[in-house]
């Protein structure tokens, strides 16, 4: 048989209180007692509590897609058929908790995303946390505004909202150098463009350096029987970037038949008495997917008559050098136009072939034209990476005369384009920055760095 007692006021033997009534609340004990509950007993809660750090674990297995959390909830996520879309309270507040745990250890194959409704994680409001690890049981406390929701512990311990951004990537080696013209004899090859890459890289970790390397044209010189120099690779790497490598182009060929050399564009073959073409330096080696470069021009050899010698033209980026001709040194292949910085530029043209009578022309893209009779090739464009010019040494008889150098190769270029709101300004090297919408354009005319 159960009793009640019906009391406004229980106290203890020394008067205090220990239930008091007043306006439909009861407190129980004054401010510094200690309520004990004997061994054995049981608190039950039929009502709703508050003020209490508790969490109450639901019955249901959360499956569904979506779901949204309250605050004081233990939650079992059951991804076996579907990722989860974990939704957090609107408007929490400072103490409130959430727990969540992997019923059926398959996040790794189906992930948890915690929609963020408005509030801070990790001091982020974004991305949003996936928790993708068979297994784990994450607790999250609402720490206030600043910080918002902060795990207690999520088993790996990883910052869930890491700050990233996204970059396009212009990579342009330096071009090759056109060859000598020595003697009647011969004429030299347009030199091949610096390798030319794109790359778009997405979610790269903030605070990385990224380390920029420009490489530059080969050298002109005068020397006999020496092929034009090679230009020097470019290059961008750094923690979470794929790095990115541009070949320096191929030097032209020149006298005794020497090749075009090969690069990121080949170098265009000699043009020299005997009979029949000179060999043309391959593009793209080494061999990239896309390709970055394209094959040199043939040099054209005539032993009747040392006037109709020619030399080939060097390869561009987007075209191969055109072979020489009875009369016409070949002009150098095409570049690429790329649009990194807003408005379409071309860049890494090739290097025109010389010729006793008809030059061929740069690339377009920076190339240099080859020399005529008796002429120096034109250096190809700074930071274009254009190929240089072959030059040119008959003078219609004879093989007296100075040699006639082959111009030098364009120095190369790299480019970076980063949304401007990630932008964090931090570079060295000294690069043009530009806006172009709703991007910041970085562009690298010498080796330096970049934050990001």
């Amino acid at each position: 048989m159960s009793s009640i007692l019906k009391v406004n006021t229980i106290q203890d033997t020394d008067g205090n209180n220990i239930i008091n009534e007043n306006a439909n609340t009861i407190t129980i004990g004054a401010s510094g007692d200690t309520i004990s509950i004997p061994s054995g007993a049981t608190l039950a809660n039929s009502g709703t509590a508050t003020g209490f750090a508790s969490i109450s674990w639901q019955s249901s297995i959360v499956t569904a897609a979506t779901h949204t959390a309250a605050a004081g909830q233990g939650l079992w996520l059951d991804t076996s058929s579907n990722a989860i879309t974990l939704t957090l309270p609107a408007s929490p507040s400072v103490g409130d908790q959430i727990i969540f745990t992997d019923y059926a250890r398959n996040w790794a194959t189906n992930a948890v995303t915690l929609s963020l409704n408005g509030s801070k994680f990790q001091g982020n409001t974004s991305p949003n946390p996936i928790y993708n690890t068979n297994g784990q049981s994450v607790d999250i406390v609402f720490s206030g505004t600043t910080k918002g929701w902060i795990p207690n512990s999520d088993d790996d311990v990883t910052l869930e909202t890491p700050q990233i951004a996204d970059l396009t990537l212009l990579v342009i080696a330096g071009g090759g150098a056109g060859a000598c013209g020595q003697d009647a004899d011969t004429h030299g090859g347009g030199g091949g463009a610096g390798g030319y890459r794109t790359s778009t890289q997405t979610g790269v970790s903030k605070g990385n350096t990224l380390t920029v390397t420009v490489g530059d044209g080969g050298t002109g010189n005068a020397s006999s029987n020496t092929t034009g120099a090679d230009g020097t690779d470019s290059s961008i790497s750094g923690t979470g970037l794929t790095t990115i490598t541009s070949t320096g182009g191929g030097g032209g060929g020149a006298y005794n038949q020497q090749a075009g050399r090969n690069g990121g564009s080949g170098g265009g073959g000699n043009g020299q008495g005997g009979s029949g073409t000179t060999t043309a330096g391959s593009g793209n080696t080494p061999s990239t997917t896309p390709s970055q470069g394209n094959n040199g021009g043939t040099g054209y050899m005539d032993s009747g008559n040392v006037g109709q010698r020619s030399a080939g033209g060097g390869g561009g980026a987007g075209g191969t050098g055109a072979n020489a001709t009875y009369n016409q040194g070949g002009n150098g292949g095409a570049g690429t136009a790329s649009s990194i910085t807003g408005s379409s530029v071309t860049r890494a043209g090739g290097g025109g072939g010389g010729a006793a009578q008809g030059n061929g022309s740069g690339g377009s893209g920076g190339g240099g034209a080859g020399g005529v009779s008796p002429g120096a090739g034109v250096a190809g464009t700074a930071n274009t990476g254009g190929g240089g010019g072959g030059g040119s040494h008959w003078t219609g008889g004879g093989s007296g005369g100075a040699n006639k150098a082959g111009g030098s190769g364009g120095k190369g270029v790299i480019i970076i384009s980063v949304p401007t709101s990630d932008y964090s300004g931090t570079t060295t090297g000294s690069p043009t920055v530009t806006t172009s919408g709703s991007n910041t354009i970085i562009q690298f005319n010498g080796s330096g760095s970049y934050t990001i």
